[in-house]
């Protein structure tokens, strides 16, 4: 049987916040390129029923990056429930607050331009 892994790797300050992330696979479509600023991982625990996540980000991530990971986030949970279940009206909610968020991401960096 063939096995793939992905592996990360947080470089923490004295006070435990992740200065650095870095990610491998043996897969990984991007090589050499390994270095994020924030990583979110879920894992459905199917004995309890429910997730296990961790969500990590080093403290230079810019807030406004920040938001737009959360929306890409969404937007790939779209495409999971897609892909394995099909539920149009899901989808729709899912890509409906895809396009909400952005809305307001857009509001917001034109009243506050950098």
């Amino acid at each position: 049987m063939k096995k793939s892994e992905i592996n990360f790797t947080v470089e923490l300050d004295d006070t435990r916040i992740p200065e650095r992330i870095f990610w491998d696979a043996t897969e990984n479509p991007n090589e050499g390129i390994n270095e994020s600023k924030a990583i979110s991982i879920s894992v459905w625990d199917h004995y309890h029923k429910g997730l296990l996540g961790i969500n990590l980000w080093t403290k230079d991530m810019a807030s406004d990056e920040m938001k737009h990971f959360a929306i890409d986030i969404v937007g790939n949970v779209a495409q999971m429930v897609a892909d394995s279940t099909g539920d149009k009206k899901m989808i729709e909610i899912l890509e409906s607050t895809c396009r909400s968020l952005k809305r307001h991401l857009d509001e917001e960096q034109k009243n506050n331009p950098q």
